[in-house]
């Protein structure tokens, strides 16, 4: 069944007996509404006596729920703890209990919060209805799952406009086609089929693509890109799409990783550890829905989406350990690990950003490294910058979007040293595993910039929160959009954005300039 998402700024008349509906919010902020606010959803089947007393009844540990007719009115409680390192939104949990109280059909979903919440409310609503599936039961027809707002608290007065409601919808969409690629195994989702969902996305953006695949990749010294792929059927790719509207005056690059399969290479994964390495492609797909989102309400500056794509094959032609690639960047790199193959691809992704895009801002985003999940844990991102301002940005972009992330040490000076080669200007893999592993990681990376690149550099390991369970969660769409809001058009994006320094130029001092994003 194919599910459809309607967001509303008002409440529309509807009884529970035909059309579901579940009422979510913190309990301070349900305490907030009375029942004449939601008595058009409730009305005949629910009273206001029972509305109150079920109200005033819960108590969220962490979440909580009551049932006020059968299963088709149900009121719940998000969580009332929220740490410095959390979203205000409890978006997590909202996901959770939306998937817990749809009973399926056309309903309703009436969501209680503040106006700086409403945009990770909305997308979290839409990882709870994922696009895929080939389960063999799920027949044919359409319902549609109406996603309605009260807003309470500061800036209340001020219903949601046209434009958040339409920033809802195109975000909440983005992070469903997200989580779509991902979810896709890589039989049907290999990188000709991801192609074709960038030629999508680019029709429907008036954006032609720019894409170099298989042996072009190494006549034009894509040896990253060409080398992780180079043993699979369907050819590796790098994908452009750049939005360059007038009057713009500075040019970012979102890089993503799109390993649309990882089986190690010939340094193969075990039988258990290679369950799930569809999802290796989840920075590509997040960068490709959030640059799909951010054009579609309307980008100010120069941006541009890089997909580095690739399935990392074992076959006759892949690559091994002691082999030595050339980078775009024009390193060189002895392999010692053919597992530690995201960072080839990104590697020449960034330097494609910044030699041929001339990017003052790239962003590299990533299924990167197990490490990532132990240094960060399964909800927040890991990330590394040479950027302090950028580093409280991704943040607070975070936290208001709800795709979390926390800072890793960047210090070059300190840690590029474990990619040390007697042959090459590097090594692909650290040689010990337990100094900063996540940092250098992202180091690799960022050295086919340079460390003395001028612009600003952010990566992002999300290895962990693109998937929770078995469904991949359309990571990343938020966060960027969020974090690069202030170059938007959009209101809501703008209201929740924060303020970003883009500049790394150095005065005479060498302490970089200030300098705003927007």
């Amino acid at each position: 069944m194919v599910t459809s998402l309607k967001f509303s700024a008002t409440l529309a008349q509807s009884d529970p007996q035909n059309n579901a509906v579940v009422i979510i919010g913190q309990p301070k902020n349900l305490g907030l509404i009375s029942f004449d606010d939601v008595r058009c959803k409730l009305e005949p089947r629910v009273d206001a006596d029972t509305f109150n007393t079920a109200v005033a009844g819960l108590h969220p540990s962490p979440t909580d729920s009551c049932s006020l007719w059968l299963n088709n009115a149900t009121v719940a409680a998000l969580p009332t703890k929220c740490s410095r390192h959390n979203t205000p939104s409890r978006c997590h949990s909202l996901t959770k209990i939306v998937k817990s109280c749809l009973v399926g059909g056309d309903e309703y979903v009436v969501i209680v919060c503040e106006r700086g919440d409403a945009l990770a409310s909305a997308t979290a609503v839409g990882r709870a209805l994922p696009l895929y599936t080939a389960k063999s039961n799920q027949g044919g027809g359409k319902r549609t799952v109406n996603v309605e707002f009260l807003l309470v608290g500061q800036y209340s007065d001020t219903p949601l406009s046209d434009t958040d409601i339409q920033c809802m919808a195109v975000a909440a969409e983005n992070v469903r086609l997200a989580a779509k690629i991902v979810d896709i195994p890589c039989a049907e989702m290999h990188t000709d089929a991801f192609l074709d969902e960038v030629r999508r996305v680019g029709i429907d953006l008036g954006i032609q693509p720019v894409i170099i695949q298989g042996e072009e990749l190494q006549k034009q010294g894509f040896g990253g890109i060409y080398g992780v792929g180079m043993a699979a059927i369907h050819q590796p790719a790098l994908a452009v799409l750049s939005h360059k509207p007038s009057g713009a005056t500075k040019s970012i690059a979102w890089v993503g990783k799109g390993i649309v399969y990882d089986t190690g290479g010939l340094c193969i994964k075990s039988k258990t550890g290679m369950c799930g390495m569809k999802r290796d492609c989840g920075g590509a797909a997040g960068i490709l829905a959030a640059f799909h989102t951010a054009v579609k309400l309307g980008f100010r500056e120069n941006l541009h989406a890089v997909l580095c794509l690739a399935e990392n094959a074992v076959g006759p032609t892949a690559q091994r350990p002691d082999d030595i690639v050339t980078m775009y960047s024009g390193r060189t790199v002895e392999l010692n690990n053919t597992d530690a193959e995201g960072r080839l691809v990104l590697g020449d992704g960034v330097a494609y950003a910044q030699k041929d895009l001339k990017a003052d801002v790239i962003v590299d985003m990533a299924t990167l490294t197990g490490a990532q999940s132990v240094a960060t844990g399964r909800y927040h991102a890991s990330i590394v910058t040479n950027s302090e301002d950028m580093e409280l940005a991704c943040v607070k972009a975070g936290q208001n979007s709800g795709d979390l992330v926390h800072p890793m040490p960047y210090c070059p000076e300190l840690h590029f040293s474990e990619f040390a080669s007697a042959l090459a200007d590097m090594k692909n893999s650290v040689a010990d595993r337990n100094n900063a592993q996540v940092s250098c990681a992202g180091l690799f990376i960022g050295s086919h910039l340079g460390f003395d690149y001028s612009g600003v550099w952010l990566h992002i390991d999300m290895a962990a929160p693109v998937h929770v369970g078995e469904r991949a969660t359309g990571y990343g769409v938020s966060l960027l959009t969020t974090l690069f809001g202030e170059l938007s058009t959009n209101s809501m994006l703008k209201f929740i954005a924060p303020s970003v320094n883009c500049s790394m130029e150095t005065d005479e001092n060498n302490s970089p300039k200030k300098q705003r994003l927007q």
